[in-house]
């Protein structure tokens, strides 16, 4: 992945579960930055997989392309 392909973005946590990530980080032997790519990673698949997630994107999906439409006459 080079940097063509990547976004950069803020993230904040309490200090709590910083503390938590990182050290969860440190015994898997991966950086921050991967250990929470890896958790993103989960939950979109999680979400991909949820029947009642996919109703709802279907239905944003649908709203949204009629106020495009709209917007494009």
């Amino acid at each position: 992945m080079g940097l063509e392909d990547t976004k950069v973005m803020s993230l904040r946590l309490s200090e709590e579960l910083a503390a938590e990530m990182a050290y969860v980080c440190r015994v898997d032997e991966v950086s921050v930055s991967e250990g929470i790519r890896a958790a993103i990673y989960r939950h979109v698949a999680t979400r991909r997989a949820d029947k009642g997630f996919q109703a709802r994107l279907r239905e944003r999906l649908e709203k949204d392309r009629e106020v495009l439409e709209r917007l494009a006459e």
